[in-house]
């Protein structure tokens, strides 16, 4: 069922897409112990394709999707998204890294992606990083029927221009489902009470990118890489979340808990 444009999903849709969902969110708990110095950004994508093809048994969604050449997208310091695993990408100490995976069981899709430090950060790339959490946390906490999309772009915005980072308009969160990116568009900025109504059964992801720089971007000549124009730290979180009668419903919940990030 569609309104608006927006598919409503039923509870036992809903179910289909947390079954997904948990299967990518277990993808990036399996893959933490191996993000270390020296390490590059192809094994990780090597050995996060092997886990989900051979143990998982499901479909790496992100392979050939318009032409995208790997399983992850592994973005590091000024890159904000969409970067390609290189077996030239050898990650250092004091590197962050998002790495964003989707997956495909029984034809439903799964799509999640996180923050992770290479070594000790720099203090300014850890508090980007849990800053952009946050932001990410209060976008979901505003999802409830009757709020609207303008109420989480709301929340994840002044949780950004508090910590005097900028927010990333050209890129944000989608509708998924049976549908990788669906309606509706869910910008990560806007004004409490504007935009598209929230109704239980709806499905999206909340994903906001954080520059620690201005919010300009620039795209790299291999079609797909997204960094900061003037080359500031970029910072990334994605959850899938379903609205539900009561509220929300984060069906990409980490399988081992939050960890020292709050709750949400």
């Amino acid at each position: 069922m569609a309104r608006n444009g927006v598919s409503i999903k039923s509870p036992e849709d809903i179910e289909k897409s947390r079954v997904a969902a948990q299967l990518a969110a277990e993808v990036l708990s399996m893959i933490e112990p191996f993000v270390v110095p020296g390490v590059s950004t192809d094994r990780l994508d090597q050995i996060c394709h092997d886990h989900i093809v051979n143990v998982q048994g499901v479909i790496p969604a992100n392979v050939g999707y318009q032409g995208f050449p790997k399983t992850i997208l592994t973005s590091v310091n000024q890159v904000i998204c969409h970067g390609i695993p290189s077996p030239e990408k050898i990650l250092k100490k004091g590197d962050i890294v998002n790495i964003d995976v989707a997956v495909i069981k029984d034809g439903w899709f799964g799509d999640t992606s996180r923050m992770f430090f290479v070594g000790a950060p720099s203090v300014l790339a850890r508090r980007l990083v849990e800053t952009t959490y946050e932001a990410m946390r209060a976008g979901i906490k505003a999802v409830k029927p009757g709020a609207t999309l303008g109420d989480i772009g709301h929340a994840i915005q002044s949780v950004a221009h508090r910590e005097h980072f900028s927010v990333v308009r050209e890129f944000c969160g989608h509708g998924i489902g049976q549908v990788y990116h669906d309606d509706p568009n869910v910008l990560h900025y806007g004004q409490r009470g504007e935009g598209l109504k929230l109704q239980a059964g709806m499905v999206f992801t909340i994903e906001p990118m954080l520059n620690a720089g201005k919010r300009d971007i620039r795209h790299l000549p291999d079609g797909w890489t997204v960094v900061t124009k003037d080359r500031s730290l970029s910072a990334q979180w994605e959850h899938m979340v379903a609205v539900t009668p009561e509220g929300y419903d984060v069906l990409t919940a980490w399988p081992g808990g939050t960890g020292r990030y709050a709750p949400i």
